[in-house]
């Protein structure tokens, strides 16, 4: 990317953007995915040839999902929800039929001591717990945080 005249982020080092006059494209890399977007439908075009070009890339087209986050973009905006993800984690523990409570939870309720002595799986919690962080810690409203930092005006169209 840094070949290609990007500049890499100072705080994450694996999002690098690329100005053209008053257009900027950013492009970010997980892992084996790649997300980027831009003020300018052109840039994305040319950063989907290049990338083509350099590696085998089955998927490209408008985002719809991403790393837990479902994407629909529409002329009034974008807008991102974990409603899916929500579902698949309580579906992977087994808790989709779970009664749910009221956060924060009342304060005058007493959890009384498990007598049962069941053994808890260790490995599954920690997934939960881990599941659960990054639920919390990947909230949808930090997008749009981002978008006012760097007063990124709409349309920004992201793609895959």
């Amino acid at each position: 990317m840094l070949d290609k005249g990007f500049s890499r982020g100072n705080v994450d080092n694996t999002l690098f953007s690329k100005r053209k006059r008053k257009d900027i494209l950013f492009v970010q890399v997980c892992v084996d995915d790649i997300i980027f977007g831009s003020t300018n439908d052109t840039m994305c075009q040319e950063l989907s040839k290049l990338m083509q070009g350099e590696f085998e890339m089955p998927l490209m087209g408008e985002l719809t999902f991403f790393l837990g986050l479902q994407i629909k973009q529409t002329c009034d905006g974008i807008f991102i929800s974990q409603t899916k993800y929500a579902i698949e984690l309580l579906k992977k523990f087994d808790m989709q039929d779970c009664k749910s409570i009221s956060t924060p939870m009342a304060s005058a309720l007493s959890i009384d001591k498990d007598e049962s002595r069941i053994e808890v799986d260790g490995k599954k919690y920690r997934g939960m717990i881990d599941s659960l962080l990054y639920l919390t810690a990947s909230r949808p409203a930090l997008c749009l945080v981002f978008a006012c930092v760097l007063d990124i005006k709409p349309p920004l169209r992201n793609h895959i």
